[in-house]
């Protein structure tokens, strides 16, 4: 038997049978879950404070808009005055901005993950079936208003986009519950109406900022003009004008923060169960 085959098994031993020893190595330590845990609590802490701002301009949004109604147009009625006319940008205001945008980011709430989906989604539903009942009682409020008053309906381009939003967030919502939360729907429904879906829901709440910007505008418009009493025009900038405009200023703000939560995927709700796929949120932006 040769020496030589006696050597070969032996790695760490050289031909001669003496024995060698590998070069000494550096062992770094590494912690690759650091780096991901402190991104992770950046990007939840940016979450929470661009939420917090969101649901602040929403709640000063609402009252901008009550103390309009209430103090400079002398407050609330239903018997075709214009007290009655008060409760139209009122609740098109808490329906197709604030209710539709808080709706529209409820699933972006690391609270929400990780938890059964079905309270949630129930919860988003309830939130924008309220957001479209608002907004249906505050147009019965402007018709009925213009016919005791012999006004035209539906002249303004306002009014068009107003009554575009309604329709098309009515047609969301019914599809939505139909296609995206009962589970009888099949899954190759809801994958091909999913971008369609997507898309409307954000054109939905564009339409609406822009209906109420009008809105704000043309009602200033109509009520600020010089008179012999000393009433200030709509150029003169007077309280009112000028806190009506810081609704429509806010209002635009509110609209960008919800555009920026649903921007970020960073944000999407992580799959917490594959069977879960198999239902999509009415207004979730991304694959959950």
């Amino acid at each position: 038997m040769q020496r030589g085959s006696d050597c070969l098994p032996l790695s760490h031993l050289d031909p001669c049978g003496s024995e060698t020893f590998p070069p000494p190595q550096k062992h770094e330590v590494n912690s690759p879950g650091a780096p991901a845990g402190v991104s992770r609590m950046r990007q939840t802490v940016i979450f929470y404070l661009s939420y917090l701002l969101g649901v602040a301009l929403s709640l000063a949004c609402l009252v901008c808009v009550c103390v309009w109604s209430a103090r400079w147009r002398g407050g609330f009625a239903w018997d075709g005055s214009g007290l009655q006319f008060n409760w139209h940008p009122v609740l098109m205001v808490a329906g197709l901005v604030v209710l539709y945008g808080n709706g529209a980011v409820l699933y972006r709430v690391p609270l929400t993950w990780g938890q059964n989906k079905l309270p949630w989604k129930l919860l988003h539903a309830a939130l924008m079936l309220l957001a479209l009942v608002l907004s249906v009682v505050g147009l019965c409020a402007v018709f009925g208003f213009n016919n005791a008053n012999n006004i035209p309906n539906l002249y303004s381009l306002h009014s068009w986009i107003g009554i575009a939003a309604t329709a098309l967030f009515a047609m969301q919502w019914v599809a939505g519950l139909a296609v995206f939360l009962l589970p009888c729907s099949p899954t190759s429904l809801r994958k091909l109406l999913k971008p369609v879906h997507v898309w409307l829901g954000g054109g939905i709440l564009s339409l609406s900022i822009a209906a109420c910007i009008s809105g704000i505008n043309e009602k200033l418009f109509f009520v600020l003009k010089a008179s012999a009493g000393g009433a200030q025009p709509y150029s003169a900038l007077p309280p009112e004008a000028l806190l009506a405009n810081s609704l429509g200023v806010l209002i635009v703000a509110f609209g960008l923060v919800v555009f920026f939560i649903l921007s970020n995927q960073k944000w999407q709700r992580p799959d917490s169960r594959p069977e879960e796929l198999a239902y999509t949120p009415l207004l979730q932006e991304e694959n959950e």
